[in-house]
């Protein structure tokens, strides 16, 4: 059994993972700090499950002014999922969150990390880092260059994880992760917004043309990869994570028809500042180093979105 960091653990990849980790026998600090990107009440939610476990204790702090060094106290190791998500929020005024959740909490926590011989510091980066590439499938070697202020909080945090690894030995792994999606999803994200309407009888509302394509992965399949990440991943590495489910928003869209018995209208919207046309993930390097293989197919794991969508407007 060993103690566990897990920053963000109230959202959505977040709670999986804790439930994952104390269901393997791991006491898990989780940390929060409850922003109001969305309502505190899903987060909530997301961890009601764990609320009568004596190995997971929920903090609600701020990372970017907490004192850190009593949260890293026993820990073995740290999982940095924390971040202020959302491309389209990231303009504007906004962008000050953005750098205080995404950089200067992550740089904070790493300097707090340094010398605590903790055996592993895995940190969520994004595939948003890559921009708007042609050069697909999408490489860790290759170019970075994010269209979003989103994306570049999140390569510079990225950054930052290796520059600890090489500077001051903190063993860092970056995971880029791929379009997450499955229960308990932000409310902001493409799949909730579809599922809900069609649940609504509202038109989805795609922005674009909907021929745009991601490489959708299902949330265990995260969860996964960062647990291997947590017990396998050699120190100052970078990997993709992707669920091999790469399809148009539109085919997406049939599938969650076909998972609610209905068709759902769609209400066309011009792009949204940001947003990149593909994503495709080369996943050789999970492969290789996490023996991670994406397990849930688009149509399962929309399936189970969809059911918890269901149970969620029923609450």
């Amino acid at each position: 059994m060993s103690r566990v960091l897990l920053t963000g653990a109230a959202g959505f990849i977040g709670s999986h993972l804790a439930e994952r980790l104390v269901g393997k026998g791991h006491d898990v600090v989780g940390v929060d700090c409850f922003t109001d990107y969305y309502a505190r009440g899903m987060k909530e939610a997301n961890v009601a499950g764990l609320a009568g476990s004596r190995s997971f204790r929920l903090v609600e702090t701020d990372l970017a002014t907490a004192q850190l060094g009593p949260l890293l106290d026993g820990v073995q190791a740290v999982v940095h999922l924390a971040a202020q998500a959302g491309v389209r929020a990231s303009w504007g005024t906004t962008f000050a969150t953005y750098l205080q959740c995404n950089v200067l909490a992550t740089q904070r926590l790493l300097e707090a990390a340094v010398g605590t011989g903790i055996t592993k510091f895995v940190h969520a980066s994004s595939s948003s880092v890559y921009g708007d590439t042609r050069d697909l499938p999408m490489r860790e070697s290759g170019a970075t260059a994010p269209v979003s202020p989103y994306g570049v909080t999140k390569l510079a945090a990225e950054h930052l994880a290796m520059l600890y690894h090489r500077g001051f030995g903190v063993p860092t792994v970056a995971l880029r992760y791929f379009t997450v999606y499955g229960p308990r999803q932000r409310p902001d994200m493409a799949f909730h917004r579809f599922i809900r309407a069609g649940l609504e009888h509202r038109p989805a509302v795609v922005y674009g043309d909907g021929q745009q394509t991601r490489d959708f992965t299902f949330v265990a399949d995260v969860v996964d990869a960062t647990e291997a990440a947590l017990l396998a991943a050699p120190p100052g590495e970078v990997i993709n994570v992707a669920g091999g489910s790469r399809v148009t928003l539109n085919d997406a869209l049939v599938s969650i028809e076909r998972s609610l018995g209905r068709p759902v209208a769609r209400e066309y919207r011009d792009p949204a500042s940001g947003d990149v046309r593909d994503t495709l993930a080369d996943n050789r390097k999970a492969v290789g180093l996490l023996g991670f293989h994406p397990r849930v197919t688009l149509d399962e794991g929309l399936e189970l979105e969809c059911a918890w969508m269901r149970d969620a407007l029923r609450s």
